[in-house]
């Protein structure tokens, strides 16, 4: 039988404050794209300048949730196949664009994302007790790959790393099974040396601090409760830790960039999995890699 056409779609990724948003708003306007953001905290109302929201542009899945709401990578899968083929309609190219990597992995491979059996809840409560240094230490004992790219301090996404592992008896890091591309996709990953990607994110974070970070966080917790899942990001739960006395606004900012400097090294280790990425540095190598896939059948 004749293989199934598939239709192309592009996305590009790589580490946080690298330059994937205006890359990726580089190539819409030039090869008549429309973005969709890959990005588990973008989805957020409320929460602009400490992700780095762009909104000068369309974007399809930012702004969908409150704070307060739950997003899986279930969610994003199913939304970002239904955006997908609302753009295809059009006659637009999909752009993705965003720095989390096991979302648009999950969408584009059509991982099968298995339920967390119904004893989770009594392993969940029995997790909830240990320290974040234990719970990082067990993690690295049962599932050293899983441990190298979640952060130590997410407390939220470790315990269900060890839920997955504990009960299926299998490691977290392999649970997802991998089915065939759903869609012909140029992957372009940003990748720059460290010192001008750390410098990239230091002054990243500094304009954050002068558009309004401290007065986005302050009013999110006075509609929210500070220690909901969505505000334990980089970002807002140093800025949390300012108004609640507990550090300085300087120490806060500078523990922001260094938090964002191991977050961006943990995204490169995620993402130098996939050999299916062509790695860029400039605008130019990325602008032949699209017109060349563009052109070919």
């Amino acid at each position: 039988m004749k293989e199934k056409k598939l239709e192309k779609i592009i996305a590009i990724v790589g580490p946080t404050g690298s330059g994937k948003t205006a890359l990726a708003k580089f190539l819409s306007l030039k090869y008549n794209g429309t973005l969709i953001s890959v990005d588990s905290r973008q989805v957020y109302r409320g929460m602009d300048v400490g992700t780095g929201k762009d909104k000068t542009f369309p974007q399809e899945l930012i702004d969908i949730k409150d704070p307060s709401e739950n997003y899986s990578v279930a969610d994003f899968q199913q939304m970002a196949k239904e955006v997908t083929q609302k753009i295809l309609k059009t006659g637009k190219m999909p752009i993705f664009v965003g720095g989390t990597g096991l979302y648009f992995e999950a969408f584009l491979y059509d991982y099968k994302i298995p339920d967390l059996k119904e004893e989770s809840l009594k392993l969940r409560l029995e997790l909830e007790k240990l320290s974040d240094e234990d719970l990082s230490q067990k993690l690295k004992e049962l599932d050293p790959d899983s441990s190298e790219t979640i952060d130590p301090k997410n407390r939220r996404r470790i315990i269900r790393a060890l839920e997955y592992t504990i009960l299926n008896d299998q490691p977290f890091s392999a649970q997802q099974k991998r089915g065939k591309p759903v869609y012909k996709a140029l992957i372009l990953g940003i990748d720059l040396p460290r010192e001008t990607l750390y410098a990239k994110i230091d002054a990243r974070v500094d304009q954050m601090k002068k558009d309004g970070l401290v007065e986005e966080v302050r009013q999110l917790i006075s509609k929210y409760p500070y220690d909901l899942p969505s505000l334990n990001t980089i970002g807002y739960k140093e800025i949390i830790e300012y108004l609640q006395g507990h550090l300085s606004l300087p120490d806060a900012i500078q523990k922001i960039k260094y938090a964002t400097h191991a977050y961006a090294r943990r995204q490169m280790t995620w993402f130098k999995r996939d050999k299916n990425i062509k790695w860029i540095q400039k605008q130019e190598e990325a602008d032949k890699l699209v017109n060349n896939f563009l052109k070919t059948k």
